[in-house]
């Protein structure tokens, strides 16, 4: 099945282990983990009403009022071509502030649950795999490895790059 994610325009340079230390936003969405950086996180909300927007492409849930302010819902499962589940007490929407096209842009996405907030060193952090020629890895800016375990760290704004998202967030705002 073709992925839901579009490659960037431009193919943008990788970065280094250094400048992707940091501060990150751990949650869990499907069987993975995924880190995002804390710098682009504006809020963590419970579940909410999502009022649906006809004719969208069937990962963004549609629109919420965040004190007065419509923003755009992404389903971050549908978005990586995860089945859906229902949502639970734990299912959060994360609101991240992306790069839009003349001005930032308020995004929601719905995640599993949300685990942690960690701080990476550069030792904790590896280039991500070559997955081969056609499958486009630009949305994720590298694997942690902590504990054992790896987390995929998300450029949220490669994620939510997608053309129709940002002429949506462009008629809401």
């Amino acid at each position: 099945m073709p992925s839901t994610l579009s490659a960037p325009a431009a193919s943008s340079p990788a970065l280094r282990p250094d400048e992707r230390a940091g501060k990150y936003l751990t949650f869990v969405t499907g069987k993975e983990e995924f880190g995002v950086a804390v710098l682009k996180v504006r809020e963590i909300m419970g579940i909410q009403d999502i009022t649906e927007v006809p004719q969208t492409p069937p990962y963004l849930k549609g629109i919420i009022n965040l004190r007065g302010k419509v923003i755009p819902v992404v389903d971050l499962r549908s978005k990586f071509g995860l089945r859906h589940i229902e949502y639970t007490q734990r299912t959060c929407i994360i609101v991240v502030q992306v790069k839009g096209v003349s001005a930032p842009l308020l995004m929601g996405i719905v995640v599993d649950e949300v685990s942690e907030v960690l701080t990476l060193v550069p030792a904790d952090i590896e280039d991500t795999p070559d997955f081969g020629a056609n499958i486009s890895s630009n949305y994720i800016l590298g694997m942690a490895k902590v504990k054992g375990k790896v987390k995929i760290l998300l450029d949220i704004d490669e994620v939510l790059a997608a053309e129709e998202i940002q002429g949506l967030g462009a008629v809401i705002q």
